[in-house]
């Protein structure tokens, strides 16, 4: 029986998202076909063996339960096992460096290596390859420092914008700017997150979701959309409250075959591997279609939408952690 180690928790902004999701993983997984062991890594970079009850990841808690034995010599702990499974959001687990690691150590991993998940986790440069190869966005501009040129702004993306920090993911930093005085205050805050921030027209528009999976050959999901209650689909609409997850979504036949086509050629043009969900946003007035973003670590919590989207395709959730295991093995 292969010996699997789930990695969850980490070092970042989104450290309760990863307890969420490797929750949902336990206790779907494949008991049967693998030998599992579970480690957290607390906010201090420490690497814990998880021992507790599943409970206690709902709300972060488990980096107080004494009974989680420390890892002394995580290089020597990690190599024991066939395949890593980590499902770490954000810096530190999905931004490259946790996958560096696992390369210096010689060990299979579940998802992107180094150098494509440092690429889609940041967003300025995933912008600026995607425009290269001709992938319609919407209007942008980058700041690597916390000063502005309004006219220039004003000129190029106008208000309402959104502002987002150019590292991160789970929507979190990112706000909507109205007038001068809220586009500064934004600004201000999406620093707080990361060196480089990234200005986006705001544009009225369906946000539409593509999942990706390489099985083996790489296939594209049914496409999602998300009704946020929010103005969009921001932290607090993603895991705190009922936004509405609609599979599949309601769009015509020609959108679906292009959300499915972009899908497929950015998961290659970016180097991704095993799994990534991509985000659209449509403007359904003047049919147009712009990609968002990527996530090479898409949510596996109960409510994400990569697994319900393979889920309405009849990948049942525990044979989708199956198959990203076995294409490590």
């Amino acid at each position: 029986m292969k010996k699997v180690l789930i990695l969850f928790g980490g070092n970042s902004f989104e450290h309760l998202v990863s307890c969420k999701s490797a929750k949902s993983i336990l206790e779907n997984i494949d008991y049967k076909k693998f030998n599992v062991t579970t480690c957290g890594i607390d906010k201090n970079n420490e690497f814990y063996i998880y021992s507790d009850s599943l409970e206690y990841l709902n709300d972060g808690s488990w980096i107080n339960c004494s009974s989680n034995k420390k890892i002394d010599n995580i290089n020597e702990f990690i190599k024991s096992f066939d395949v890593v499974f980590p499902i770490i959001h954000g810096r530190y687990g999905e931004d490259g460096k946790l996958q560096g690691m696992l390369d210096v150590l010689n060990k299979k991993y579940v998802g992107s290596n180094l150098i494509s998940s440092a690429i889609c986790m940041d967003k300025m440069i995933t912008k600026i390859i995607c425009e290269y190869y001709g992938i319609k966005q919407v209007d942008y501009m980058i700041l690597k420092e916390n000063k502005i040129d309004i006219k220039l702004f004003e000129n190029k993306i106008g208000y309402p914008a959104i502002i987002k920090p150019s590292n991160g993911g789970s929507s979190i930093g990112i706000t909507i700017a109205n007038n001068k005085k809220e586009l500064m205050s934004s600004i201000d805050n999406a620093f707080l997150y990361d060196n480089t921030v990234v200005i986006e027209k705001f544009i009225t528009a369906r946000e539409l979701e593509c999942a990706v999976l390489e099985d083996k050959k790489i296939k594209t999901s049914s496409i999602g959309e998300i009704k946020s209650i929010n103005s969009f689909y921001d932290y607090e609409a993603k895991y705190e409250k009922d936004s509405k997850l609609i599979i599949p979504a309601n769009i015509n036949k020609s959108v679906e075959k292009q959300i499915k086509e972009t899908s497929l050629k950015i998961f290659k043009i970016l180097g991704c591997k095993d799994f990534s969900r991509v985000d659209f946003l449509y403007d359904e007035k003047n049919n147009k279609l712009y990609f968002n973003e990527i996530n090479t670590i898409p949510g596996f919590t109960t409510i994400s939408m990569f697994p319900k989207l393979f889920e309405y395709d009849k990948i049942k959730y525990k044979d989708l952690i199956t198959k990203l295991i076995l294409n490590n093995l």
